[in-house]
This record gives C-alpha cells, sequence and structure tokens, in this order.
C-alpha cells in the first residue's frame, strides 16, 4: 500500500507543492494541478452552500416569489428570484471587498472569527424558525407585467436591506471565504458560486411550489420557513461545537 505524504512549502510567488502519491504522480505540475482543483472545488462548494442560506430564509422577497409563482406562474417567480440574487451578490462583492482590508486581522483571529460566525448564524436560524413570513404577504397586483418589471421589483426590495451585510460577514467568516493570496480566478470562481447557490435555491423552490400550487397555502409557508430556519440552527450549533474543539466542520 503506497503512503500518502504532503508538504507543502511556500514562497513568495507561488505555494510550491511536494507530494509523494502513486508512483505515476511524479511531476510537480501534476502535483500542484491536483492541488489546485481540490482549492476550486472547495471554493465553489464554500460558495454554493452560502448562496443557498443567504436565499433560503423567507423573508419579504422569498414570500414574494411564491406569491409570484402562485399567480403569475413559475417563471415569474424565478425572474423574481433573479433580481434578489443579483443585489444578493452585490453585498456579497461589498462584503468580501470590506474584509479583504483586514486579512492580517482575519488570519490572527480566524478562531474568534469562525466563532463569532457560528454565534451569528445560530441566531439568524433562531429568528428566521421564530419569525412568520406570512406577515409579509401584501396584496399581489392582478397585471402580470414584465419579466423585467418583476425582475427589478426583487433587485430593488432586497437592496433596501444592507443589514444581510452581517450574514455575510458571518458566512464568510465562518467558511473563511475571504483569505489573502486568493487568486483573480479563484476568488471570481467563489463569487459566481454564490451566484449558482442563490438561483440553483429559487429555481427549486418555484420548481416544488409550483408543483403543489393546489395544495400550498399559508400554513405551507409557515411549514417551509421553520424548516428552514431549524436546518441553518442545527448546522450553525454543530459549527460552533466543531470550532470550539479546534476541528473543521468543512
Amino acid at each position: 500500500m503506497y503512503v500518502l505524504l504532503i508538504i507543502a512549502i511556500y514562497s513568495d510567488s507561488c505555494v510550491e507543492k511536494t507530494l509523494i502519491y502513486y508512483p505515476h504522480i511524479t511531476k510537480k505540475c501534476d502535483i500542484c494541478d491536483m492541488i489546485q482543483i481540490e482549492t476550486i472545488f472547495d471554493i465553489l462548494v464554500k460558495g454554493f452552500i452560502i448562496g443557498v442560506v443567504v436565499s433560503a430564509p423567507l423573508g419579504p422577497v422569498g414570500v414574494l416569489c411564491i406569491q409570484r409563482t402562485l399567480n403569475k406562474g413559475r417563471w415569474y417567480g424565478f425572474v423574481t428570484g433573479i433580481g434578489a440574487s443579483l443585489s444578493d451578490i452585490a453585498y456579497a462583492l461589498l462584503t468580501g471587498y470590506g474584509m479583504s482590508f483586514v486579512f492580517d486581522y482575519v488570519n490572527k483571529n480566524i478562531f474568534y472569527l469562525q466563532l463569532f460566525g457560528s454565534i451569528l448564524l445560530l441566531i439568524f436560524g433562531i429568528y428566521t424558525f421564530r419569525s412568520n413570513p406570512v406577515q409579509s404577504i401584501r396584496p399581489v397586483s392582478t397585471s402580470k407585467g414584465s419579466y423585467f418589471h418583476n425582475f427589478i421589483t426583487a433587485f430593488a426590495v432586497t437592496l433596501s436591506n444592507p443589514l444581510i451585510i452581517f450574514l455575510f460577514v458571518g458566512l464568510f467568516a465562518r467558511f473563511a471565504f475571504v483569505s489573502e493570496g486568493v487568486l483573480v480566478f479563484e476568488a471570481v470562481t467563489g463569487y459566481l458560486a454564490i451566484a449558482l447557490g442563490a438561483l440553483a435555491w429559487w429555481f427549486g423552490i418555484t420548481f416544488f411550489v409550483n408543483k403543489v400550487r393546489t395544495q400550498f397555502n399559508l400554513r405551507g409557508i409557515w411549514i417551509l420557513n421553520r424548516i428552514i430556519g431549524g436546518i441553518v440552527m442545527v448546522v450553525s450549533a454543530l459549527g460552533l461545537v466543531f470550532t470550539l474543539m479546534g476541528e473543521s466542520l468543512y
């Protein structure tokens, strides 16, 4: 049986990796390619999770998306989600840009930041679980309007809630999403993954609501929101425990 040994040597220009793996992997370029693929995959997964977590709670935009799906059709609901996603990405970029100025602080206090991120997400999960999204329901216009109109109104509603920055700060800290020395390609990949996660959520929720439209009612919205809040609470609690133990949840 072959033994896997990884020794990382950091230099100013790049990270030089030495790896003894299976006999057929002998070139440094092959080793670097493997590590780069693993890094990109890691960024994709983290970004996707962040995108889903940010989009999932049924706030005003989530309820609006469901309303439009039921009253206007699935694609009107999905376009509403796209508008919300674009606004979320804008806030994600703003958060990442702000955190980029404090790399030294982030690196020195990663334990406390991850602890803070887990606690913040736990509070967010509790708030989501206890909230009643039905209260956000507003009368929907009988006119469908254009796709662009549905898109831009959702974008404006989401953009009017700058408090989402605190959620991004917590998520970025929890997943160590912002770090020093990240290549431009890796950063772009991460933010695209956030967008992909958000779009996947809106695509999934509009598909689900459209399929069960005859059975979906106000109680369904309340139950769905509680399930989402419960999942966020469990995951954040696990993250808190793992952080205190000095382990990584992901």
